[in-house]
């Protein structure tokens, strides 16, 4: 197989996050923010090209390559460099730091792309019994070490690309339900279900490259939750080829026959099987959208607002929440960042479709609620801007990196009561973890998920580089994950696990959830061939 065989998606860069055509370049306000508020004078130095990347030799031989050939076909294998280097990672600020490395590059040995559930099963039976690791591939868009072509013990390690999946197999209109093919991209997928008037409507910051089965896989929560709900909501059912068997899961809506062997996998992060297909809950394409603007005087009264929302059962399709910093630099309209906010406080954003007429009545519920604890409307216009540039920060985040500025993200949860302890926690931790490294930064936070008993909290980082950013911001990373563990959080929203998160998974879960883990992978990967050094501690 070559490149162009592979070159059938949306074009993602090798060493930066999307398309090359959408690089930003540095505004002046926002050189002026790096400059005065955080010391860095930006100086964006070039880039390595990708031939010039030396990757470690593949470690398959010529009969383990004609073995999978055999399975899925002469053209649906490649060891190509260009191929092997882009699912040598995820797009993590770590990923992209290592990217930019001179040393040789870890990347998988083959790129193997299965069609059918059969050659999936094939490929699992035959690399178990080769010692073949298997990281299966979506869209590359993890930002937790999820792709890392771990070998562990193993002699060598493929990506299974999963882009053959690519198919609306069935929409049940009646039902609301439709079966989407695990490889299908999220644009794709919106393609597909909107040519018969439908929407799945699930939209986080990677839908333009990621995946349904990456979605399902990850626990994946879209912007727009608050209204439709995280992927694992969406979820009906699952197809799942393990090196066991497969499995089918989610017979009707709803059961009392034993514990969801659904939730086995919808967060499993390809660690138990390969998702293969995913049949998720639908709605037809909203006839309106109002959007509104709203501003707090502090982060403390716009929670409170929020919460009121929601608990009042007044809940827009998109409820965001931007703290006085991320408010105040325009982080939330990113077409505007680095200019002055035309107020103070915190910005708030609310979206409602529908009907017009639902869409009407709900939207002046949430006047009435929202005006009640002390916000102020400042109408459309907020809205239409985050909805503009929604998709565009991590190509603002690879500008930052370029002028010398570490930039990253992380996210949490927690109930409601514990909402400001957590917020301050983490903010500590991140500010005195990276202050003390000679590198003062710039904490930001939102709340992008709402739920009735809490909310999450999804904080960017923004500092001067360190001569080691890679080792910077692990310092700064564990402070922040000791501090959301202590102040009682949970390690990860909807980022998934990894590499990064597992060494907070016992915290999480306890030695009793660790052994179920085990033993579930245990039952179902006997020889441990599936992304081997990812989640299960």
């Amino acid at each position: 197989m070559t490149s162009d065989q592979l070159a059938d998606r949306p074009p993602m860069q090798w060493d930066r996050w999307g398309d090359p055509d959408k690089r930003k370049v540095l505004s002046d306000g926002v050189k002026g923010l790096l400059q005065q508020a955080l010391g860095v004078v930006p100086d964006e130095g070039g880039n390595i090209e990708a031939d010039a990347v030396v990757l470690t030799p593949s470690a398959l031989t010529d009969q383990q390559l004609a073995g999978l050939a055999g399975i899925v076909g002469d053209d649906n294998v490649s060891t190509a460099h260009d191929d092997r280097l882009l699912r040598a990672g995820g797009k993590s600020t770590l990923d992209l730091l290592r990217r930019r490395s001179t040393d040789a590059q870890n990347a998988p040995d083959a790129v193997v792309v299965p069609g059918t559930d059969d050659e999936v099963a094939r490929v699992l039976t035959y690399a178990s019994e080769n010692a073949i690791a298997v990281v299966p591939f979506g869209g590359g868009t993890s930002v937790v070490g999820g792709l890392d072509p771990v070998r562990d013990r193993f002699d060598a390690v493929i990506s299974l690309d999963l882009r053959r999946f690519d198919a609306l197999s069935e929409l049940d209109t009646e039902s609301g339900i439709a079966v989407l093919g695990a490889g299908l991209t999220g644009p794709r997928a919106e393609e597909l279900l909107g040519e018969q008037g439908y929407s799945l409507g699930h939209f986080p910051q990677s839908f333009l490259f990621a995946t349904i089965g990456g979605f399902a896989a990850t626990r994946s929560s879209g912007q727009a939750s608050a209204g439709y709900g995280r992927f694992e909501d969406m979820v009906q059912g699952l197809r799942v080829v393990t090196p066991t068997g497969s499995i089918d899961t989610g017979r009707a809506p709803a059961s009392a026959a034993g514990p969801d062997l659904g939730e086995l996998f919808v967060g499993s992060e390809g660690t138990l099987g390969v998702i293969t297909q995913v049949r998720v809950r639908v709605h037809p394409v909203p006839e309106t959208t109002v959007r509104e603007g709203w501003n707090f005087p502090d982060f403390a009264t716009g929670a409170a607002a929020l919460r009121a929302l929601v608990q009042a059962g007044t809940v827009p399709t998109v409820l965001r929440l931007s703290d006085e910093a991320e408010t105040g630099i325009n982080l939330a309209t990113t077409e505007k960042i680095g200019e002055s906010a035309v107020t103070g406080g915190c910005l708030s954003i609310t979206t409602f479709e529908g009907s017009a007429e639902y869409t009407a009545e709900r939207a002046e519920e949430a006047r009435a609620v929202l005006k009640a604890h002390g916000g102020t409307s400042l109408g459309e216009e907020p809205g239409n801007g985050w909805e503009h540039g929604r998709f565009d920060a991590p190509y603002l985040r690879d500008s930052l990196l370029d002028a010398g500025a570490l930039c990253e993200t992380l996210e949490t949860a927690t109930n409601w009561g514990n909402l400001d302890n957590l917020k301050a926690a983490v903010t500590t931790a991140l500010t005195t973890a990276l202050s003390d490294q000679g590198t003062p930064p710039l904490v930001m936070c939102h709340i992008s998920h709402t739920y009735l008993t809490g909310a999450s909290l999804y904080f960017t980082v923004v500092c001067g580089q360190a001569d080691d950013p890679i080792a910077q911001w692990g310092k700064a990373k564990t402070a922040a994950s000791d501090a959301i563990i202590a102040a009682g959080g949970t390690i990860t929203h909807h980022h998934a696990v990894g590499v990064d998160h597992k060494p907070w998974m016992k915290d999480e879960i306890g030695d009793v959830g660790v052994r179920a883990l085990r033993a579930v992978k245990d039952a179902l990967d006997p020889a441990g061939i599936l992304n081997p050094g990812k989640l299960i501690p």
